[in-house]
């Protein structure tokens, strides 16, 4: 028998900003759009075709499809809440020499000789895009309405890096 976990022994999972950039939102919109017309049916039809074989306890193809289906569907899910709540951010001329949500932000670490440039999105937003930082991470919260030429102190588990901000640009 299953215990009920009074609401008080839930885990709050994240704690993450529900901002997306306008470009971020429209990649959701999309993978939604695709996996609703063009993924779900091509796996709902080949677990018709599955079914209608017979029997279903030896039947791999029926039970591989119901599974990638359900992901689907918890996709489609997931993918719905996130449209409904996000908000999203679109540029404005006040954002103009300030790193915000949003920036292209070029930073520079001078004692390690080191030039990243990254922009600070949403965390929806960094799968597939390895120069984009989460705004929630630490690097972001550092950068955050600071100006070109200001430096930031980063506190990582094996120390502090000091980085240098040499420009900001935004997507318009």
């Amino acid at each position: 028998m299953r215990r009920k976990i009074p609401e008080s022994e839930t885990i709050k999972l994240t704690n993450r900003t529900l901002m997306i950039t306008p470009e971020g939102f429209e990649k959701l919109k999309e993978e939604l759009n695709h996996i609703w017309k063009v993924e779900r049916p091509e796996v709902t039809a080949k677990v018709s075709w599955a079914a209608s074989l017979g029997d279903r306890s030896e039947n791999a193809d029926y039970h591989y499809n119901k599974k990638r289906l359900r992901e689907l569907d918890r996709r489609i899910r997931y993918l719905r809440v996130c449209l409904d709540e996000f908000k999203v951010v679109e540029y404005h001329p006040s954002q103009e020499g300030k790193v915000m949500f949003g920036a292209w932000v070029e930073i520079e670490n001078l004692q390690k000789g080191i030039k990243k440039k990254l922009r600070i999105v949403g965390y929806e937003e960094l799968i597939g895009n390895s120069d984009y930082i989460s705004m929630d991470s630490p690097v972001a919260k550092s950068l955050m309405n600071k100006s070109i030429g200001d430096e930031v102190v980063v506190k990582t588990k094996i120390g502090d890096m000091v980085w240098r901000i040499n420009s900001i640009q935004y997507q318009k």
